[in-house]
């Protein structure tokens, strides 16, 4: 029984520790992720140490997104943190989502804010500023955001339908039903 349990230790810890394929948003391609603190090499085609020298901004975006998007946050927002010209509206609103998810409302309504100021019709930032907005029950700004999606893109766009359903959400709760 013993030997038994070393294996399967053994095995969790290789497939805990190895790369992770995370669906990426779009087009049904992949992007490989890593654990905390590593990124996957492309070239070398293995996860090492997270570095923004040697890695580019855009793969340290893209990367962050797939670990985000998976749900691991905090290794999303490390990844985040590391791309060197974080004056970008994809790399703002990577910031404002991750620290979202974990809770830090402040810091993440600050980020989709800069990402809203470089561009005006990110609807995705407005999208996750919205949601912010109806977890702190500020479901007047979530509405405002809502408007501007509209302005957007219409009332056809994914962004729309996701704030306008966690706002419906919002009232539905408040209201008791």
């Amino acid at each position: 029984m013993r030997k038994s349990a070393l294996i399967l230790s053994a095995a969790l810890t290789l497939v805990l520790a190895g790369p992770v394929f995370a669906a990426s948003g779009g087009g049904g391609s992949g992007t490989q992720t890593c654990k905390n603190g590593q990124v996957w090499d492309k070239k070398k085609k293995k996860c090492v140490q997270a570095n923004s020298q040697i890695f580019p901004d855009s793969e340290l975006t893209e990367q962050a997104w797939a670990l985000a998007r998976k749900g691991d946050f905090e290794a999303g927002r490390q990844l985040f943190e590391l791309v060197a010209d974080k004056n970008k509206p994809e790399v703002l609103n990577g910031l404002g989502y991750t620290n979202r998810k974990l809770g830090q409302f402040d810091q993440a309504i600050a980020y989709y804010n800069q990402a809203i100021a470089l561009d005006p019709n990110y609807a995705e930032a407005r999208e996750y500023l919205g949601e912010g907005y109806v977890v702190l029950g500020k479901l007047d700004l979530a509405k405002e955001q809502l408007a501007e999606i509209k302005r957007i893109c219409g009332t056809a766009c994914e962004e729309y339908a996701e704030l306008n359903e966690a706002i419906e959400e919002a009232v539905k709760q408040a209201s008791g039903q």
